[in-house]
This record gives C-alpha cells, structure tokens and sequence, in this order.
C-alpha cells in the first residue's frame, strides 16, 4: 500500500515563499524542489505563484525536471496583485538516481514569489 507524506519545497525555507530571483538570461534559475534519489519514490508537486508588482504582469518559466526547452517548460504570465495563480496542480516527478529538479525563472527578477507543498509518495 502506498504512504502519503506532506512536506514543504525543498527550496523553501520553513515553508515559506520562494521568491524567483533569475530571468532568462542567467546561468542558474532559482530551485523550487529537488525531487527523490529512489526510483520508487514519487512526488506530487503544488504550486501557487504571486505577483508582488503592483502594475506589470510578469512571465514565469517553471523547468519540470529538466532543462530542455519547450520539452520542460511551463510558462504563464501571471498578472499583479492577482493573489495566490495555480501553476503546478499536483504534477508528477518520479525518483531518480539523479534527483529532477524543479526550476523557475522570471521576465523580471524578484517579483514573483512561488507559494506550494509536495506530496511524496512511496
């Protein structure tokens, strides 16, 4: 029988939001969550972004697990003061010798602050 555990995002601290600090055009984009290293381990993944900007809708670009694009992308333009946007509804990344990786990055840093929990399923 499969067990259910509710648990914050890796890349978050406490629990709290992680704000997307990268745009494009940097080297590394800002980690949401690291999935397992057990191949028997999933993890369904929650996410909910806001947009702080009090005027400018801004583009977000989450990678699901990997880095290849259009393949792994999810984009969305979230509008300002728009409260809590449903990006991710529970989302699969399955365990991996390797562990994925869900990234994020913005079409202007530092105004969108991704908000979610992770089921893990083993």
């Amino acid at each position: 029988m499969a067990t259910y555990a509710k648990t914050i995002l890796s890349g978050s601290t406490d629990g709290k939001g992680i704000l997307v600090d990268k745009v494009l055009a940097d080297a590394t984009k800002t980690t949401i969550h690291t999935g397992s290293a057990t191949a028997t381990t999933l993890h369904e993944i929650w996410l909910y972004a806001v947009n702080s900007s009090n005027s400018v809708a801004v583009k977000l670009t989450v990678q699901w697990g990997g880095t290849a694009s259009p393949n792994d992308d999810i984009e969305l333009t979230i509008q300002p003061e728009s409260g809590l946007v449903l990006v991710a509804p529970g989302l699969l990344i399955k365990g991996n010798a390797t562990p994925l990786v869900v990234r994020a990055f913005a079409g202007t840093a530092n105004v969108i602050t991704i908000h979610g929990y992770v089921n893990t399923i083993t």
